[in-house]
């Protein structure tokens, strides 16, 4: 008997043009932190920590990036930018007395990072370059967006460790399609899912403001995170269903 021998493939990897954008996509990010140093004095630690999470975040795209694909697409540009504002909210995390400081221009950079959010849809859709590739990198970007921002208000004291289920809520769905495989399967689009996942966001960068305190951010905050549950819950049912559909047409075929 022969003996077969299992080649594993290296991971595709970007074209040597994107890595140029990704690397012109750090260089913006420096010469942002840069502006905060000197326009409101950020400490020093920005830029490593900036620098660590983009690193980070070029890794997973690096690591994921799909085989035939040559070129980033205004879309991703887009989406890039958007990465590039999150990952300097990121860095800011390790530092509450410069965030407490400066509340406006944390404010501001999120809502950009949010009106980007419309942007890089809009313009894939219109230049037909959508892509599953970054379809993903959105959905996951945007998952990063809101744990980052629950993160900050447990910083600045607006809510208690508890609205971190808002942030955690998209990586337990993840992990609980590792035991429950049907959870795996692809959802429709949704117009519901979007709106609360804008309503979550918009209701996170609220809070952040400096004259929204407690208890009204609390009740804000519990009212996202009921909408949260209550929206995965029917994701959950509708894939519950289908799998129990699914299951009942292979049975209905083996009797044939």
């Amino acid at each position: 008997m022969s003996e077969q021998r299992i080649v594993m493939h290296p991971p595709a990897l970007p074209a040597s043009s994107v890595l140029r954008e990704l690397l012109v996509g750090g260089i913006g990010l420096m010469l942002l932190v840069a502006l905060l140093h000197t326009l409101y004095m950020a400490p020093a630690l920005l830029y490593p920590g900036a620098g660590g999470v983009y690193l980070i975040l070029i890794g997973i795209m690096m690591y994921s990036w799909p085989t035939g694909q040559q070129r980033l697409g205004w879309a991703n540009r887009i989406t890039l930018m958007r990465a590039v504002l999150i990952v300097l909210l990121t860095a800011m995390l390790p530092l509450p007395a410069f965030i407490n400081e400066h509340h406006m221009m944390v404010f501001s950079v999120a809502l950009t990072a949010l009106a980007l959010d419309g942007v890089d849809g809009w313009v894939a859709r219109h230049t037909r370059t959508e892509s599953r590739f970054g379809a993903r990198l959105d959905m996951e970007l945007d998952a990063f967006f809101i744990l980052m921002l629950c993160l900050m208000l447990v910083i600045q004291g607006k809510a208690g460790l508890w609205i971190m289920a808002i942030g955690a809520m998209r990586y337990l769905f993840v992990a609980a399609a590792r035991v429950w495989p049907w959870l795996k399967s692809e959802l429709p689009v949704s117009y519901r899912r979007k709106t609360i996942c804008v309503w979550q966001v918009s209701t996170l960068m609220t809070c952040l403001l400096p004259w929204v305190t407690t208890p009204w951010s609390n009740l804000a905050l519990a009212l996202a995170l009921l909408l949260l549950v209550i929206s995965f819950a029917m994701d959950i049912v509708y894939l519950y269903r289908w799998a129990a559909s699914r299951q009942g047409c292979t049975f209905d075929r083996g009797r044939r």
